[in-house]
Protein backbone atom coordinates (compact mmCIF):
# COMPACT_ATOMS: atom_id res chain seq x y z
CA UNK A 1 0.00 0.00 0.00
CA UNK A 2 1.38 3.39 -0.97
CA UNK A 3 0.85 6.16 1.60
CA UNK A 4 1.87 9.77 2.22
CA UNK A 5 2.98 10.45 5.80
CA UNK A 6 1.36 13.47 7.46
CA UNK A 7 3.40 13.31 10.67
CA UNK A 8 6.79 11.89 11.56
CA UNK A 9 6.68 8.15 12.22
CA UNK A 10 9.78 6.79 13.93
CA UNK A 11 11.54 4.25 11.75
CA UNK A 12 9.37 4.97 8.72
CA UNK A 13 9.76 8.57 7.60
CA UNK A 14 8.96 12.24 7.93
CA UNK A 15 5.92 14.28 6.86
CA UNK A 16 5.54 14.39 3.10
CA UNK A 17 7.42 11.16 2.46
CA UNK A 18 5.76 8.64 0.16
CA UNK A 19 6.21 5.17 1.70
CA UNK A 20 5.22 1.63 0.80
CA UNK A 21 3.84 -0.35 3.77
CA UNK A 22 1.89 -3.55 4.32
CA UNK A 23 -1.86 -3.18 3.82
CA UNK A 24 -2.84 -3.99 7.42
CA UNK A 25 -0.32 -1.57 8.96
CA UNK A 26 -1.55 1.25 6.77
CA UNK A 27 -5.27 0.50 6.99
CA UNK A 28 -5.43 -0.37 10.71
CA UNK A 29 -2.78 1.88 12.26
CA UNK A 30 -1.41 4.74 10.15
CA UNK A 31 -4.59 6.01 8.44
CA UNK A 32 -7.02 5.84 11.44
CA UNK A 33 -4.57 7.72 13.68
CA UNK A 34 -4.01 10.42 11.08
CA UNK A 35 -0.33 9.57 10.57
CA UNK A 36 -0.81 9.03 6.83
CA UNK A 37 -3.19 9.45 3.91
CA UNK A 38 -3.63 7.28 0.84
CA UNK A 39 -1.38 8.20 -2.06
CA UNK A 40 -3.14 9.58 -5.14
CA UNK A 41 -2.00 11.75 -8.00
CA UNK A 42 -4.02 14.66 -6.60
CA UNK A 43 -2.22 14.34 -3.28
CA UNK A 44 1.08 15.41 -4.86
CA UNK A 45 0.30 19.08 -4.13
CA UNK A 46 -0.34 18.13 -0.51
CA UNK A 47 3.06 16.42 -0.39
CA UNK A 48 4.73 19.61 -1.58
CA UNK A 49 3.01 21.73 1.11
CA UNK A 50 3.92 19.22 3.84
CA UNK A 51 7.57 19.25 2.78
CA UNK A 52 7.65 23.06 2.80
CA UNK A 53 6.23 23.14 6.32
CA UNK A 54 8.75 20.53 7.46
CA UNK A 55 11.66 22.49 6.02
CA UNK A 56 10.53 25.60 7.87
CA UNK A 57 10.52 23.74 11.21
CA UNK A 58 13.61 21.62 10.67
CA UNK A 59 17.03 22.74 11.75
CA UNK A 60 18.64 23.92 8.56
CA UNK A 61 21.90 22.03 8.25
CA UNK A 62 24.02 19.37 9.85
CA UNK A 63 26.45 21.88 11.42
CA UNK A 64 23.67 23.72 13.24
CA UNK A 65 22.24 20.41 14.46
CA UNK A 66 25.63 19.40 15.89
CA UNK A 67 25.92 22.76 17.67
CA UNK A 68 22.47 22.30 19.23
CA UNK A 69 23.43 18.74 20.25
CA UNK A 70 26.54 20.05 22.04
CA UNK A 71 24.47 22.75 23.71
CA UNK A 72 21.94 20.15 24.91
CA UNK A 73 24.70 17.87 26.19
CA UNK A 74 26.07 20.63 28.44
CA UNK A 75 22.65 21.72 29.68
CA UNK A 76 21.43 20.89 33.19
CA UNK A 77 17.65 20.41 33.01
CA UNK A 78 15.62 20.20 36.19
CA UNK A 79 11.90 19.50 36.17
CA UNK A 80 9.77 20.02 39.26
CA UNK A 81 6.59 17.97 39.55
CA UNK A 82 4.28 16.58 42.21
CA UNK A 83 5.38 13.33 43.78
CA UNK A 84 4.45 11.11 46.70
CA UNK A 85 6.63 10.33 49.70
CA UNK A 86 8.14 7.27 48.03
CA UNK A 87 9.31 9.33 45.04
CA UNK A 88 6.58 8.12 42.71
CA UNK A 89 5.06 10.85 40.53
CA UNK A 90 1.38 11.72 40.32
CA UNK A 91 1.09 11.01 36.59
CA UNK A 92 4.13 11.04 34.33
CA UNK A 93 6.47 13.47 32.62
CA UNK A 94 5.51 14.26 29.01
CA UNK A 95 7.59 15.41 26.08
CA UNK A 96 5.91 18.81 26.32
CA UNK A 97 7.07 19.12 29.94
CA UNK A 98 10.63 18.32 28.88
CA UNK A 99 10.56 20.86 26.03
CA UNK A 100 9.39 23.58 28.45
CA UNK A 101 12.06 22.62 31.02
CA UNK A 102 14.81 22.81 28.36
CA UNK A 103 13.67 26.29 27.34
CA UNK A 104 13.44 27.39 31.00
CA UNK A 105 17.01 26.12 31.59
CA UNK A 106 18.27 28.40 28.82
CA UNK A 107 18.36 25.82 26.05
CA UNK A 108 16.96 26.01 22.52
CA UNK A 109 13.29 25.79 21.63
CA UNK A 110 12.58 22.11 20.90
CA UNK A 111 9.66 20.55 19.10
CA UNK A 112 8.04 18.11 21.55
CA UNK A 113 7.49 15.61 18.73
CA UNK A 114 11.25 15.24 18.31
CA UNK A 115 11.79 14.20 21.94
CA UNK A 116 11.80 10.45 22.57
CA UNK A 117 11.33 9.02 26.06
CA UNK A 118 12.46 5.38 26.28
CA UNK A 119 10.40 4.26 29.27
CA UNK A 120 7.72 6.43 30.83
CA UNK A 121 9.15 8.77 33.48
CA UNK A 122 7.12 8.06 36.59
CA UNK A 123 9.65 8.52 39.40
CA UNK A 124 11.94 11.14 40.88
CA UNK A 125 15.57 10.99 39.72
CA UNK A 126 17.72 11.51 36.66
CA UNK A 127 16.41 10.15 33.37
CA UNK A 128 17.93 10.06 29.87
CA UNK A 129 15.87 11.18 26.90
CA UNK A 130 16.79 11.36 23.23
CA UNK A 131 16.19 14.33 20.92
CA UNK A 132 16.19 13.87 17.12
CA UNK A 133 17.58 17.15 15.79
CA UNK A 134 18.35 16.12 12.22
CA UNK A 135 18.05 12.83 10.32
CA UNK A 136 21.76 12.24 11.02
CA UNK A 137 22.05 13.85 14.48
CA UNK A 138 20.39 12.96 17.74
CA UNK A 139 21.32 14.22 21.20
CA UNK A 140 20.89 12.67 24.62
CA UNK A 141 19.72 14.83 27.46
CA UNK A 142 19.72 14.17 31.20
CA UNK A 143 16.53 15.38 32.86
CA UNK A 144 16.51 15.55 36.65
CA UNK A 145 13.00 15.13 38.01
CA UNK A 146 12.53 16.53 41.52
CA UNK A 147 9.52 16.67 43.81
CA UNK A 148 8.17 20.17 43.98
Amino acid sequence: MKLILTTEVSGLGAPGDVVEVKDGYGRNYLIPRGFAIRWTRGAESQVISLKKAREAREIRDLGAAKEVAEQLGALKVQLKTRAGESGRLFGSVTTGDIAEAVKAAGGPQLDRRRIEIGNAIKSVGTHRVSVRLHPEVSATLDVEVVAG
